[in-house]
C-alpha cells in the first residue's frame, strides 16, 4: 500500500483532466474572474496556509483572482452558512475540512452539508500522529494501550475538542482497544503538546504539522499515524491500522466546495484550477512544508467521500456522547 506523504491519488473525472491540460492556453487578453474563498478559521492556521498558497498559485496561472476572506467561529459554522447562502455563481468558494460533516451532529444548524453544497475537490490530507514524551516508558502503541490496560483510567490523552476529528478519532481507539483512556481537552494543538512536553499527560493526538519540529528535535516521541499508509515524512512509524485495529483510518483533510447548484461548467472549471495548481511543484513542496500532503479527490468521489464520514462520524458521534460547549 503506497505511503501517504508526497503519493498523489487522482481519483478525478476526464473533463477536469482535460480542462487542467489547457491552463495557460486561455487568450492573453481574456478578464480573469474575481472568486471569494471563505476560509472558516483565523489566519495563520494550516487551513489558512492551505487557502493563500494555492489561490497564489492560481493567480499566478491567470485563471482568477482570488480573495481570502477569514471568518472564523462556532466550529466553522458561520462561515459555511454564510457560503451556503451566497449566489450559486461560482464565485463564491469555501475551504472545508472534515468539521464540515462533524458539526452537524452536535449544532442545529441551516444548512445541510450533503444538499447544502456542490462538493468540488479534495486536495490536501494532513496526519494525524500519536506523541508520547520521549521520557516516557512507551515506545509504542502497544505499550501505551496494555499500560491503560493496567490502570484504567489512568492515562491520559490530550488533543483539541470537545469536538474535533482528533477527539472522533480516539473514541474510534478507545473502543477498538476496549481501554478506559481520559481525554483532556485543550484550546489548541500547541498547549496541547506543551501539555505533554510538560507531563501533565499521558499522550496526544494532533496533526503532524503541530508536532513536527518537537519529533525532529528528540522531545516527542510518534508511536503511531492514523492514516491508512504510512506517512513519507515518519517512514518507521506505524499505523494504527498496523496494529491489529484494520478498520482504522483517520483523515483530515482540506477541500473546496461551493453553494449548492453552482453550474457544472463552473464546478469543472473550478476544479481545474485548483487541481492544476495543487500539481505545481513548487506549490506542492510549499504545502507540504505546511504539513499538508495533496490528495486529489474530486467531484461524485469527493462527495462520497463526505457522505462516508457524515455517516460514520455521527454515528461514533452518538455512542460517544460528544457534546459542544
Amino acid at each position: 500500500m503506497p505511503p501517504v506523504g508526497l503519493t498523489l491519488r487522482r481519483v478525478i473525472p476526464a473533463a477536469i483532466v482535460a480542462f487542467a491540460a489547457l491552463v495557460g492556453n486561455a487568450a492573453s487578453g481574456q478578464t480573469t474572474r474575481t472568486v471569494k474563498v471563505v476560509v472558516p478559521y483565523a489566519p495563520g492556521g494550516g487551513a489558512d496556509a492551505f487557502a493563500r498558497i494555492l489561490a497564489d498559485q492560481i493567480g499566478r496561472l491567470r485563471e482568477a483572482t482570488m480573495v481570502i476572506e477569514n471568518r472564523p467561529g462556532a466550529g466553522t459554522v458561520i462561515a459555511a452558512e454564510a457560503v451556503a447562502r451566497a449566489a450559486h455563481d461560482g464565485n463564491t468558494l469555501l475551504v472545508a475540512d472534515s468539521n464540515l460533516v462533524i458539526m452537524p451532529h452536535v449544532r442545529k444548524l441551516n444548512y445541510d452539508p450533503l444538499v447544502s453544497f456542490e462538493p468540488i475537490c479534495q486536495l490536501v490530507s494532513s496526519p494525524q500522529v500519536l506523541v508520547v514524551n520521549s521520557a516516557s516508558p512507551y515506545r509504542g502503541l502497544a505499550d501505551l494501550l496494555e499500560a491503560a490496560r493496567a490502570r484504567p483510567g489512568a492515562l491520559t490523552l490530550a488533543s483539541v475538542g470537545p469536538v474535533s476529528l482528533p477527539r472522533i478519532g480516539f473514541e474510534q481507539l478507545k473502543r477498538a482497544a476496549k481501554v478506559n483512556i481520559t481525554f483532556v481537552t485543550y484550546p489548541g494543538a500547541a498547549p496541547a503538546a506543551s501539555a505533554l512536553l510538560g507531563g501533565h499527560v499521558s499522550s496526544a493526538l494532533l496533526s503532524y504539522a503541530s508536532v513536527a519540529e518537537q519529533i525532529k528535535a528528540g522531545t516527542l516521541r510518534a508511536i503511531a499515524v492514523t492514516t491508512r499508509g504510512r506517512v513519507d515524512a515518519l517512514p518507521d512509524v506505524p499505523t494504527i491500522a498496523e496494529a491489529g485495529y484494520d478498520d482504522y483510518e483517520l483523515d483530515l483533510w482540506d477541500g473546496v466546495v461551493a453553494p449548492a447548484k453552482t453550474s457544472q461548467e463552473s464546478v469543472t472549471q473550478i476544479a481545474g484550477w485548483f487541481t492544476a495548481a495543487v500539481q505545481d511543484p513548487e506549490t506542492k513542496r510549499k504545502l507540504v512544508g505546511q504539513g499538508l500532503f495533496p490528495v486529489v479527490t474530486c467531484g461524485a468521489d469527493f462527495a462520497a467521500v463526505i457522505r462516508k464520514q457524515y455517516d460514520e462520524y455521527g454515528r461514533i458521534i452518538r455512542q460517544a456522547n460528544i457534546e459542544a460547549e
